[in-house]
């Protein structure tokens, strides 16, 4: 069964059940109302009418306060079977190249500066973090975000391989973690929690400890002597000492206590998450050792996490009236539960780094599994040693609806390290580096690539792609764009090797000087061990002067002229373009050329 099968599927069942219980949840309201009506009936015979016994009241708030529960359980299960369906119908839209602007869009990772990440369309809408991301947590966000504006090692590219190959077909694990928590959106803001985990203890002095034992034991005793013998004075003078600790220990408490109650939720949605990856039977090595590193002093910490959330939640309890009114004071409620949360620090705060890690690298094996399972015609790259080279078979654009993606072989390796590639306006050479470039991060992410094969030695993408002025910093495009370039000349002299992807080169200047300089740049790169391609409509630039016959080989996109219409069929071929569409575009629109 294909994936889209599967999903449709899946998705049907789950919108049964919505069906079904949203049928059950609008019946159950008036039945609550007609037991509520019941019950008032019969306490007014009983109490007021006098010809019902006591007794018979029992009957409708008992079923009052089942249903109450029923409907409770009735609307958590509805809600659950939403978030399911909406997991499906999500995943549909993906495969049906449906889905831009319909998921997390990793906004706040951009960076107009990063050598690629805007140039290859990474984030905001319809860009390949949305394509992939699944994580439920920010720190899941974090690390997928990472792993795509940054190359990893052959090491850790061939080790996210095999958990990718081990949790592509755990579709039950990620439908389990979509339907998480109370909403489908990322939460668990991971700063939080570690800051407040790795400060220190506040109230390790041994008199706070032994006070907090010991004032509740005499309060209680000095009740029940108050009760028996009529003696007020020692639970004054108790009431009075644990007010006096109190006050002294304020500060402290809310240092102690408000950072892990602002936390509830959030710990909440980390421990759900954690306690269902340690429960799933991982056959890979690699994913095996993931949850063994999750243990803390002999416990899961899933477990560990839950712990937490239940202080965080009692710590939370402290608003509440019956609280404030018979335990604050009386059983030194705040501090009890203080020495609660730093006792799990105690054993746990040094762990709680390496916890949030590893959900997020576990998030973002996910998401990459994920659009794995949902494109299982797109394979892993082989990475092969030697000098830089990029050959592949059929590439294609990831982002682009299938309908609509032309692929084309692009082959630059042994006596070939860079192209050059030529066309007329549209016809697809933006297209192609970026094609190149986002399949090169893919792969450097140890994520699958579009094309039939892929052969690569490691890379690190540089692009000067999308280049725009900036009114606020004072500079003009060509000053941005020669900017970029000093980066990618710096990159190039580092590990892996660099490649470039430069779409009409040094445009922003007259035809000399552009020429020379793109010649002194493609032969400071290719000097520096670095492959790329290079796009241009400016036909004098395809005679590359200064580098080794066949190191630059010339490609070229075509187009065709039918009924006063440009027509592209985006296809990559041999040699430089013979012709141009520039007075043809400019004749179409009506300009007197």
């Amino acid at each position: 069964m294909s994936p889209g099968d599967e999903y449709a599927r899946r998705l049907g069942a789950w919108e049964s059940q919505v069906s079904r219980l949203a049928v059950r949840h609008s019946r159950l309201g008036p039945i609550r109302l007609l037991l509520a009506a019941a019950a008032a009936a019969v306490a007014w015979g009983s109490l007021y009418g006098h010809w019902l016994s006591p007794l018979w009241l029992s009957a409708p708030v008992a079923a009052f306060i089942a249903a109450v529960i029923y409907h409770g359980g009735l609307r958590r299960g509805l809600s659950h079977a939403e978030r399911a369906a909406a997991f499906y119908r999500s995943g549909l839209a993906r495969i049906q190249d449906r889905w831009a602007g319909g998921g997390r869009q990793g906004e706040r990772f951009g960076d107009v500066r990063h050598v690629y990440a805007t140039d290859l369309d990474l984030f905001g809408e319809g860009g390949l973090f949305e394509l992939l991301c699944a994580a439920r947590t920010r720190m899941g966000e974090e690390a997928l975000a990472s792993w795509l504006l940054a190359p990893a090692s052959l090491e850790e590219i061939a080790g996210r391989h095999r958990c990718v190959g081990d949790l592509a077909s755990r579709l039950d694990l990620r439908e389990d973690l979509a339907v998480l928590g109370e909403g489908t959106g990322a939460s668990v803001h991971p700063q939080s929690l570690l800051t407040w985990a790795e400060s220190p203890n506040v109230l390790e002095q041994p008199w706070i400890r032994w006070t907090a034992r010991l004032l509740p034991i005499l309060c209680v005793a000095s009740a029940i002597v108050w009760a028996v013998a009529g003696i007020p004075a020692p639970f004054v003078a108790v009431i009075l000492i644990e007010i006096a600790v109190l006050y002294r220990l304020g500060g402290r408490l809310a240092e102690a206590l408000d950072p892990a109650e602002t936390a509830f939720e959030d710990l909440k949605m980390l421990a759900k998450l954690l306690v269902r990856v340690e429960r799933e039977p991982f056959a890979a090595p690699a994913m095996q050792a993931l949850v063994r590193a999750l243990a803390s002093h002999g416990q899961s910490a899933g477990r560990s996490i839950e712990q937490l959330s239940t202080i965080a939640e009692l710590a939370g309890s402290r608003q509440n009236l019956a609280v404030r009114w018979f335990l604050a004071v009386p059983l030194l409620y705040s501090v009890q539960v203080a020495l609660a949360a730093e006792r799990w620090r105690r054993a746990h705060g040094e762990q709680a780094r390496a916890w949030v890690q590893i959900a997020g690298r576990f998030e973002a094996l996910s998401s990459i599994a994920q659009y794995s399972f949902e494109h299982p015609l797109d394979p892993f790259p082989d990475f092969v040693e030697g000098p830089a080279c990029f050959r592949a078979a059929d590439l294609g654009h990831p982002l682009m609806p299938s309908e609509r993606c032309v692929r084309n072989d692009v082959d630059v390796s042994g006596s070939t390290r860079a192209l050059l590639v030529s066309g007329s306006n549209m016809s697809g050479k933006s297209t192609l580096l970026r094609a190149v470039g986002i399949n090169t991060v893919l792969a450097m992410a140890g994520a699958p690539v579009r094309a039939r094969s892929l052969e690569l030695t490691p890379l690190r993408v540089g692009a000067s792609i999308r280049i725009n002025d900036s009114l606020g910093e004072g500079t003009s495009r060509f000053y941005a764009e020669i900017a970029r370039l000093r980066q990618l000349q710096d990159l190039a002299s580092g590990e892996p090797a660099l490649l470039f992807l430069l779409d009409e080169v040094l445009q922003g200047t007259n035809s000399r000087d552009r020429r020379i300089g793109a010649e002194a740049i493609v032969r400071a790169f290719l000097g520096r061990g670095a492959i790329g391609l290079i796009t241009t409509h400016d036909l004098a630039l395809t005679e590359i002067r200064g580098v080794e016959d066949g190191s630059v080989r010339n490609v070229h996109f075509e187009d065709e002229i039918e009924d006063g219409r440009m027509k592209f069929d985006f296809k990559l071929r041999e040699g430089v373009v013979a012709r141009s569409n520039g007075l043809e575009l400019m004749r179409a629109i009506g300009l007197k050329v």
